[in-house]
Order: structure tokens, then C-alpha cells, then sequence
């Protein structure tokens, strides 16, 4: 019998969990200030919604996908990613209908086959945020400026936000055949993914990480370069918008999407600190998914941020995360009696809003007291018959080590504030 997580996945442990909810807190709080509501969607889906929503020639569909037929036959995929799930739940539920823009967030599990590193995983967690109905620039700013400011919160540093503009399908499609003339007779000299690219996805071959590849690219027209007055109107647009709100931004022109529904804005954060150098996180505008979809046309933009990158990120460059998980008081009992009322008291400084804990494994009083301290209680209490006849008790500070006689009676009040 094997007792071990599978690969790819992990246990995220008691500890570490209180440093998740801290900076799932800090998300939560900056969407609601943008504007934004949470969305939950399911974990599978039909096979059918990612093999559009994230395009069946890219690696995450044709090697990565957890797929299987359900006992109906149907072929059932654990989500990849949260951008097709929630744009289908946006056509399902009739949400064009809502004030637009629609802004929604997730935070999610996501499975892929893929190979285990440092910070990646094949079950994942990732925030998303998603905006459908706004087709202007400013909408871009505000998506973008979501992360600058999460950043910002966190104290991390080294965090480079990178830009382009993919234009729309007229610019592209003057763009692919520039960019496939150019290409052609130096197919030779590229990699043998690139080569296969060619025929089918031949943007995608301007992402190539391969070094012959890059030296081959390095004198390809750029698709930023051939935008239409419109799309050229977006982009100057964008990066007046992040100028105006003093986020620092590069123009990469190496920045692409491959399938045909992503339009003008992409951009990626990423990080130039050592041992963490790479893509962050990345987005950008998806005009004509909905459509893709079987929906009315829609413009649409958004980012996905996975959470173990970001831990990595912040691991590395030192930052505390508030994590002790501490115990208001712990009530230590000595004698069934006092156990009685103990039990008592802590139900009612739990109902209070207190963090109240008791010993449950016939503990010594030392033995308690110690326990206490493992917990990181701010204060202890110790309750014997003697207490509960008097209605007194000594209420001891641990940080301090001060006491105080008190009535049982106004523990509850007195740890509430």
C-alpha cells in the first residue's frame, strides 16, 4: 500500500496554512476594493471547453490535461487553468445581462502533467481575475495595477512588469505572413518544436526559449510594429494609463499568445531576483473567446497568478509572513468539578470571539502550563474547585508574566477586548 501524496502534489501543513490565509486575506481585500467578486467553478469540466478556451495545439491540452470518460462516456478534464471555466459560467448564467464591466475573482486548485520543479506542481493553486464587457484601455491599467499594488503589499521587490500589444485579427493576419516569409528559408536552423509550429502556430514561434532559435528571431519583424491606428491607439492608450499611475513597464515584443481569440494587451510580471528569475505571473485581453465559446461578442481580459510561484517568490526574498498561530487563553482545570466549568467557560469564550483552548489528555497542571506555551497563549488561567466556589481565579499575561485576581465571570469580557 502506498502511503505517500502522488507525485506532483503536497500536504500544506496547520503552520503554513495560516501564511496562505494571510495573503489570501490581503487578495480578498484588494479585489473588494477594485471592485471585484469571488467565483467559484468546478474542478472538471468538459474535455470540449479547454480544448477551446486554451487551444488544443498547445502542450497544456496535447501532454498535460488529466482527461477521462465519466460512467456516461462523456471525456471529463480536471481544469488546467480558470479562464475557460469562468468565461463559460459567464455565458451560462446569462451575465452579459449584469452592469458592465462584469469583474469576477478566483482563487483555485488546477491540475496538469507536467514535469515536478522547484515552485511547480501538478495540482496548483492559482488566483485569477477576469473582466468582461470594457474593450478601452483603461480596463488593462486597472487589471494590471491589481498586481502592481499585491506586490506592493507584500514588500516584494524586483518585480518587472513586461508589455505588448498582439492587435487585432486583421493586424495579425498581415503580421503571420511577414513573419512566415521571414521564416521560411530559415527553417533549417530551428528547433525541431518550432519547425512543427510553423504549419500550424507559427506567432507562437517568436516565444521559443531555444538560444539557435533566438538568434534566428532576433531580426523578425515584431507584430508591435504593425499594429492598425486602433490597436495602436490601445497600446498608447495602456501605457499612458500605467504612466499616469506610476507603474514602470517595459515593451517586450517577444511577449505572444498563440490562438487567434487573444487580441492587443499581453503583459507578464518578472522577477530579475536570483534563484527566482522568470514569469511570475502573466495576462491579457481575450476579445474574442466569448465568441469562441458560442457567446455574443464580448471583450474580455485577465490574468492567472499561481500561488506556489508566488510563496517561492516571497521565500526567497526573505519577506515574514505574520504566521505564529497563537492561543488567547488556554484554561488550565484541575478536578472534575473545575473540568466541568471549564468546559463551560471556554464554550463561552469561543462564542465571544475568543481563540480559547483546554487540555483534553489528562495533563498534569505543569504538564498543562507547558502545553499553553507550546500553544502560544497569550494568557493562562488555572481553575480548580476552590476557583469555581470563589468565582476568583488569577489571570497570568505569558509575555509579561503578570497576574492579576480576577472574577471567573469577566474573563470572557476581559479577553474580548
Amino acid at each position: 500500500m502506498n502511503i505517500q501524496a502522488p507525485k506532483g502534489t503536497r500536504d500544506i501543513l496547520p503552520l503554513e496554512i495560516i501564511k496562505w490565509r494571510y495573503i489570501e486575506g490581503i487578495i480578498d481585500k484588494l479585489c473588494k476594493y477594485y471592485g471585484y467578486r469571488e467565483l467559484r467553478i468546478p474542478v472538471f469540466e468538459y474535455t470540449e471547453l479547454f480544448q477551446r478556451g486554451v487551444g488544443d495545439t498547445t502542450d497544456i491540452v496535447q501532454k498535460e490535461m488529466y482527461t477521462f470518460e465519466d460512467k456516461g462516456g462523456r471525456s471529463i478534464t480536471l481544469r488546467p487553468e480558470g479562464t475557460a471555466g469562468v468565461v463559460r459560467s459567464y455565458i451560462q448564467n446569462g451575465m452579459a445581462s449584469l452592469p458592465q464591466p462584469v469583474k469576477l475573482y478566483y482563487n483555485i486548485t488546477a491540475y496538469r502533467y507536467e514535469n515536478v520543479q522547484k515552485g511547480r506542481y501538478r495540482e496548483f493553486n492559482q488566483f485569477g481575475v477576469e473582466a468582461f464587457g470594457a474593450d478601452g484601455p483603461s480596463i488593462d491599467v486597472e487589471i494590471i495595477s491589481i498586481l502592481d499594488d499585491l506586490f506592493g503589499k507584500l514588500g516584494l521587490k524586483g518585480i518587472k512588469l513586461n508589455i505588448n500589444s498582439l492587435g487585432c485579427s486583421e493586424c495579425r493576419k498581415k503580421y503571420n505572413k511577414e513573419l512566415v516569409d521571414y521564416l521560411r528559408p530559415k527553417l533549417k536552423g530551428l528547433c525541431h518544436i518550432c519547425n512543427d509550429r510553423f504549419e500550424r502556430n507559427p506567432l507562437r514561434i517568436i516565444d521559443c526559449k531555444e538560444k539557435k532559435c533566438g538568434i534566428i528571431l532576433k531580426d523578425a519583424p515584431a507584430l508591435a510594429d504593425k499594429l492598425c491606428d486602433g490597436c495602436n491607439e490601445h497600446f498608447e492608450g495602456l501605457k499612458n494609463g500605467l504612466v499616469n499611475l506610476n507603474i514602470n513597464y517595459n515593451v517586450d515584443k517577444n511577449i505572444v499568445r498563440g490562438l487567434d481569440y487573444y487580441t492587443r494587451t499581453v503583459f507578464e510580471f518578472v522577477s530579475e531576483n536570483v534563484g527566482t528569475q522568470g514569469t511570475v505571473c502573466g495576462g491579457g485581453r481575450y476579445d474574442n473567446l466569448i465568441v469562441a465559446f458560442g457567446g455574443k461578442p464580448t471583450p474580455g481580459i485577465g490574468f492567472g497568478l499561481g500561488m506556489e510561484r508566488l510563496f517561492m517568490e516571497i521565500d526567497s526574498q526573505g519577506l515574514v509572513i505574520p504566521g505564529n498561530a497563537e492561543t488567547d487563553i488556554f484554561v488550565v482545570s484541575i478536578g472534575k468539578k473545575a473540568e466541568l466549568y471549564t468546559q463551560k467557560l471556554v464554550k463561552q469564550l469561543r462564542g465571544k470571539g475568543v481563540i480559547a483552548e483546554k487540555d483534553h489528555m489528562g495533563r498534569s497542571v505543569r504538564a498543562q502550563l507547558k502545553y499553553a506555551n507550546k500553544l502560544g497563549a497569550k494568557y493562562t488561567v488555572v481553575i480548580g474547585d476552590t476557583e469555581v466556589e470563589s468565582n476568583k481565579a488569577v489571570l497570568k499575561d505569558m509575555n509579561t508574566g503578570e497576574e492579576k485576581d480576577v472574577s471567573l465571570d469577566s474573563i470572557p469580557e476581559r479577553m474580548k477586548t
